[in-house]
């Protein structure tokens, strides 16, 4: 795998087993670092370990400029350490350029668990561009086949809110992908909804159906006796047609259920609001009623 990213004769490589004291104020985070969001809990827990164990593993750093550290490996026991107060930590320092650093760390975290499916798409963009690779290469050396490298990076198509949804594990994967079905402000809509009610994954899908492929509303044939013919014979009952009707070439369902969707999400808030529905030959009506604040 690695052979893809760094192409470097041996002897440019340092000796990794010389570890040095870095002092901590020295040393920053990798600005490719793909994980965005640590757990303080299992940072304590991993800095009383350190307390009570040592260090059993030293972080991996480079130096960018004299005296100045940019994280490869070990961020998490970085953190950990800042908590303790530690002044220095064990590091090895290996000598890197930019691209090799942010490459290396990015596979390193890729390697490992717990990474949120918005954080594994971002490490597959970032490493597709700073090594100028495709889709199909980049599967090749991460031993993923093209579809999952693709899936994954589709779900950076999604609205911010959404991305963040899933980042702060409030909403899973599978929730996003069916989110991609719809526009910005539709996810949001939907995304407000599957939070809100705790939709699964079936739920939503059915959601999203419903707006990007609204069924027609059968309307019931009238029972036998309400039928008055006004002839000796009677003529046959007409099949029962659709209810929707094409405005200018465009279902108006997409819109009635945009509007039930935004009167629902102003309810949630606790605005106290009233509206109802009607329906005549040509239109569709809401009329909503709130109430307004006294100064």
């Amino acid at each position: 795998m690695m052979a893809l990213f760094f192409n470097r004769k041996k002897e440019e490589v340092p000796d990794k087993t010389v570890v040095r004291d870095v002092p901590l104020h020295q040393i920053v985070p990798n600005r490719f670092q793909p994980r965005k969001v640590f757990a303080q809990g299992a940072i304590d827990d991993l800095a009383q370990t350190i307390k009570e164990h040592g260090l059993l593993q030293p972080i991996v750093l480079r130096e960018y400029e004299p005296e100045h550290y940019e994280i490869i490996a070990g961020e998490r026991r970085f953190r950990a350490m800042q908590t303790l107060n530690f002044e220095t930590a064990p590091a090895i320092v290996q000598k890197m350029s930019d691209s090799e650093s942010a490459s290396m760390a990015l596979i390193e975290n890729l390697q490992r668990e717990g990474l949120t499916a918005i954080e594994e798409a971002q490490a597959y963009a970032d490493l597709m561009s700073l090594n100028h690779i495709t889709q199909s290469a980049l599967a090749e050396q991460m031993g993923k086949s093209q579809s999952f490298i693709a899936n994954k990076l589709r779900l950076l198509k999604l609205s911010e809110p959404a991305q963040n949804a899933i980042l702060n594990n409030e909403i899973s994967e599978r929730h996003g992908r069916e989110l991609l079905k719809l526009d910005d402000y539709h996810q949001q809509l939907m995304l407000h909804r599957i939070m809100a009610e705790g939709l699964t994954v079936k739920e939503t899908y059915a959601a999203v159906t419903e707006i990007v492929d609204p069924q027609p509303e059968v309307q019931a044939a009238p029972d036998e006796e309400e039928v008055k013919p006004t002839t000796p014979k009677a003529k046959p009952a007409k099949k029962a047609k659709s209810k929707a009707k094409s405005l200018g070439g465009q279902d108006p369902r997409l819109a009635i259920n945009t509007i039930r969707q935004s009167l629902s999400m102003v309810e949630q808030s606790g605005m106290t609001i009233t509206s109802r529905e009607e329906e005549d030959k040509d239109v569709y009506r809401f009329v909503i009623e709130i109430p307004k604040t006294e100064d």
